[in-house]
């Protein structure tokens, strides 16, 4: 079922938004109940890195819950359908001088797909992973039941335990997430390091202060070129700028990290300064040289294209193709984005440059928001600042390797330092220990508690067998 959409609201909430909400509401509720097989989403378009078998049937659409419900400058809040995109959620919410305490990096994220995965960026040192900024949740639960999830009411086991369930709960049909106050620009530091050793105590004691010689910071994120050549940087707002730099045209971003100490972007800029090249993964389709990126209109230079032109790629097996053709064996995706605790990371960075051999990484700090509370299918240590490290690509397989070699690997290390793993792309995990890391007795209480009737495929076979 297809349900018309309406144009995002911001500003005082109406009954009119509200009644489209319900009558949505509604007729999803009908569609899901009127069957009692096996459901998941009919999704026209996903950040998920891994692959899936076909689904029988024409899926739940969900895509009329895109829709900023209203934005409040007072309280400092939002309400929000769960198919909205990060793009319209920051367009609406900068009109008041606001964004979200966490934008993920790539504009098509949706704000549903960040809470029940795991969304991270350069402000979560001091505001914690996506879900964190989430007050209350309108769910629809595997039952076929609607309930709201708050950390104070009767539903409270979900809504401590919907981060990290990939839809395998109930989908997230609206949400109340906090905002926070901006200024037009950010100002950008880019400190280089020779050695990961000092870079990490930096960004430590960074991160531990909020400041940099007495300068606040607002954002801290980085990205490993090399052994040799990491870059720091160090982001905060400002009302003035005396020049602003443009990465949605002939200018890539990442390469400025290497070429410039000092910079300047809009707000907004700033927010989406990843997605123009999807980090540096552009490259792939070439538009990184000068010749070509000329051709490309500059609207087209997003990771949603990228996304859509690799999936032709993969469908049409090209990438195959062309391996073989140049006589080169199989090749085993490595996208994967891992928390580790700062004090191990060094170890996690020489075992990478060592084991997988992937430049650049990108590296994001992470510390728990409440330290009083406990994310039930994805705990961290609340007293311990963890670095994430993103790593998209692709590595030839030797003989004899399997499929999986590298990313087991992965796995192994992430768990011995006392780390977590992101489910957003491939898993390996076998199944005691996926349980044991991503909280199995209180999934399989939830389980039973809001699909008693397992319509819903579980966490493990959404994201390690990839059903």
């Amino acid at each position: 079922m297809v349900i018309g959409t309406a144009p995002p609201v911001e500003g005082a909430r109406t009954s009119t938004e509200m009644a489209y909400h319900d009558e949505a509401v509604s007729s999803l509720v009908s569609s899901f109940r009127g069957g009692d097989g096996p459901v998941r989403l009919a999704k026209r378009t996903s950040n998920l890195f891994r692959t899936r078998r076909p689904a029988a049937g024409s899926g739940l659409d969900v895509a009329a819950f895109d829709r900023v419900l209203h934005v409040d400058p007072v309280m400092l809040t939002a309400e929000v359908e769960g198919m909205t995109t990060y793009e319209n959620l920051v367009a609406a919410t900068l009109r008041h001088g606001l964004m979200p305490l966490v934008v993920p990096q790539l504009r098509t994220i949706t704000v549903g797909g960040a809470v029940t995965g795991i969304g991270i960026e350069s402000s979560s040192f001091r505001s914690g992973l996506v879900h964190e900024s989430v007050r209350e949740m309108e769910i629809l639960t595997g039952d076929g039941d609607l309930v709201v999830a708050a950390p104070d009411n009767d539903n409270a086991d979900l809504y401590y335990g919907f981060p990290n369930s990939y839809g395998s709960l109930g989908y997230a049909l609206r949400l109340q997430i906090d905002l926070e106050p901006v200024q037009p620009y950010v100002e950008l530091r880019h400190l280089r390091f020779t050695d990961h050793a000092a870079l990490f105590a930096a960004m430590g004691e960074i991160c531990d202060a909020g400041a940099w010689f007495g300068a606040p910071v607002d954002f801290v994120d980085g990205v490993v070129f090399d052994r040799d050549d990491l870059v720091l940087t160090l982001g905060r707002f400002v009302d003035g700028a005396p020049y602003r730099s443009d990465y949605t045209g002939m200018q890539v971003y990442y390469r400025s990290l290497q070429r410039r100490t000092l910079d300047y972007l809009d707000t907004s800029a700033y927010l989406w300064r990843w997605d123009t090249d999807w980090f540096w993964c552009s490259k792939t389709f070439r538009v990184q040289n000068p010749w070509i990126r000329s051709l490309v209109p500059p609207p087209l230079l997003r990771s949603s294209n990228y996304w859509k032109l690799l999936a032709v790629v993969q469908r049409s097996g090209l990438d195959r193709r062309l391996d073989s053709l140049a006589g080169r064996g199989e090749r085993e995706m490595i996208v994967q984005d891992v928390e580790v605790p700062v004090e191990r990371s060094g170890e996690f960075l020489d075992f990478f440059h060592r084991e997988i051999g992937i430049l650049p990484v990108w590296i994001c700090p992470t510390r728990q928001r409440d330290p009083g509370v406990t994310w039930s299918l994805y705990s961290m240590d609340p007293d311990v600042l963890y670095v994430n490290f993103g790593f998209w690509s692709s590595q030839m397989l030797g003989p004899g390797e399997a499929q999986g070699t590298y990313n087991r690997k992965i796995e192994a290390k992430v768990a011995e330092l006392g780390g977590r793993k992101s489910l957003y792309s491939t898993a390996y995990y076998r199944p005691d220990e996926f349980w044991r890391t991503y909280g199995g007795d209180a999934y399989h209480d939830l389980k039973d508690r809001y699909d008693a009737k397992s319509r819903l495929l579980d966490l493990y076979q959404k994201t390690v067998e990839r059903k």
